[in-house]
């Protein structure tokens, strides 16, 4: 009887264990506020805090993993990593090498920051991250696009003037221009593009989708996502009706 009981116990706890998935998180780490390494080396932002929230919903463990933009995709579909919550906009090309869950931010516009207003948008340098939404509308607009490996890369460009503007997320451009004390400006329209940002995955962990749906949608339907949101973007931007 007493095998038995411990037999039966240790049982119980395989299967506890089990049920314990530990999920490994993609992101880049250079991409604030979405994701961002903060001083104590570690990565943060709105990702890092929504991406803990969906696994404790999900009754999953996180880990989470830095990589470069340029590699994220490859890197996923090779296995070094489960899903990848990096600020990344939905598209059909995209979608045809991975599969993506719902939106967790809705779309939003990207927009042009330069050094001076009088900057030609349609035939001048304009700076943009590779592999991007945001280059791959530059490179059909008629500008002459530079592409950079970082984010920062691409704000550099244009305060050494190696680019006449940088085109990127709003949401990631609002604090740096803010902060530039007018050194930094927005020009143009803003431009809509991408279908909101939402978690890539391989198309093989249909099931592991399916339980990040269920939890992004139960912080949608209980208000949580659209306070996260506003925490990290500011109450301007927008958020789920």
């Amino acid at each position: 009887m007493k095998n038995l009981i411990l037999t039966t116990a240790a049982l119980a706890l395989v299967s506890g264990m089990a049920m314990a998935q530990t999920v490994r998180m993609g992101t880049e780490g250079a991409y604030p506020p979405y994701n961002f390494i903060n001083d104590a080396g570690e990565i943060d932002g709105f990702e890092r805090e929504l991406g803990d929230e969906l696994c404790k919903r999900a009754e999953l463990t996180c880990e989470w993993v830095k990589n470069d933009w340029d590699s994220i995709i490859p890197n996923l579909v090779s296995g070094n990593y489960d899903t990848i919550i990096a600020g990344m906009s939905i598209t059909d090309e995209r979608d045809e090498v991975i599969d993506f869950t719902q939106d967790y931010i809705p779309p939003t516009a990207s927009a042009y920051a330069a050094a001076s207003e009088d900057v030609d948008l349609k035939g001048g340098v304009v700076a943009a991250q590779t592999a991007t939404i945001q280059a791959g509308y530059i490179a059909e607009s008629g500008a002459t696009l530079v592409e950079f490996a970082t984010p920062e890369e691409t704000i550099a460009a244009v305060r050494n003037g190696e680019a006449d503007a940088v085109f990127a997320d709003k949401d990631y451009l609002v604090p740096i221009v803010e902060e530039s004390n007018g050194e930094l400006m927005f020009v143009g329209d803003d431009v809509p593009l991408g279908g909101g940002v939402g978690m890539g995955l391989r198309e093989s962990d249909g099931e592991l989708r399916a339980k990040f749906d269920a939890a992004i949608t139960s912080m949608k339907e209980d208000g949580s996502l659209n306070e996260l949101i506003r925490k990290w973007f500011g109450d301007e931007v927008p958020v789920y009706e």
